[in-house]
């Protein structure tokens, strides 16, 4: 299991400063090994209560929150991430659990049982949580990422683009999943996550991006074409 605590910031920016900021970012952070010329794909399946619960508390700004998801790097992945985000302000926490394909498509199925198969707490926890709460796989969100590292203060800066989504097809791993744009194709989604405090030569590297901040949740971006409320 892997267990994540920092602080996350999210700002808004457009494609072109976006476009200018990677620059900046790729001489003073590391590069994500994985960025290649136009980023990486992230595409995670949201979970949720038959009633909305997780969407219900974003939407009325609810101070301790939490999202369930499966996560993977596109239809190919021969494995997903089971994660757990909890929020409480601009701290969050991740845990998360690495399954592989066929375990993960149980569970999109809804067999809760398959954590029982793992020995981590945390997928006992899970197993209870989704049980008990009757979650259900409700959104797939794909985008494209660009993301930056400094090992210092666990900092880790990404720009997300082209963020498109389904509610008519929750199979995380199906290549032919029919997405629709749910933002602005001429924005991008700034996100900066970081331990303590920002170092001044990232913080000096954002200040070219407008600092008020986003709350967008690109989980309640998915549900908002039915649902009706956006973030």
């Amino acid at each position: 299991m892997r267990n994540v605590c920092r602080k996350e910031k999210k700002f808004l920016v457009d494609a072109a400063r976006a476009k200018q900021l990677e620059g900046v970012l790729n001489g003073v952070m590391k590069a994500d090994p994985h960025n290649g010329a136009y980023g990486y794909v992230v595409r995670s399946l949201y979970f949720d209560t038959p009633h909305d619960r997780d969407y219900a508390e974003k939407l009325f700004g609810l101070e301790l929150r939490r999202k369930v998801r499966l996560r993977n790097y596109g239809p190919g992945s021969d494995f997903a991430l089971l994660e757990l985000k909890q929020k409480q302000g601009e701290n969050q926490q991740k845990r998360s659990l690495p399954m592989s394909r066929a375990h993960a498509e149980r569970l999109i199925a809804g067999d809760y049982d398959v954590l029982l198969d793992y020995r981590e707490p945390f997928a006992a926890e899970m197993h209870a949580l989704m049980s008990i709460n009757a979650y259900m796989p409700k959104a797939v969100v794909e985008y494209d990422r660009a993301a930056f590292i400094a090992k210092e203060n666990k900092i880790r800066v990404t720009l997300d683009r082209n963020i498109r989504a389904t509610e008519l097809n929750v199979n995380l791993f199906d290549d032919k999943l029919c997405l629709y744009p749910v933002f602005d194709p001429f924005n991008v989604v700034l996100e900066v996550k970081f331990d303590g405090f920002l170092l001044s030569y990232v913080r000096a590297a954002l200040n070219m991006v407008d600092k008020s901040e986003l709350s967008v949740s690109k989980y309640c971006l998915a549900r908002s074409v039915r649902l009706g409320y956006q973030f």
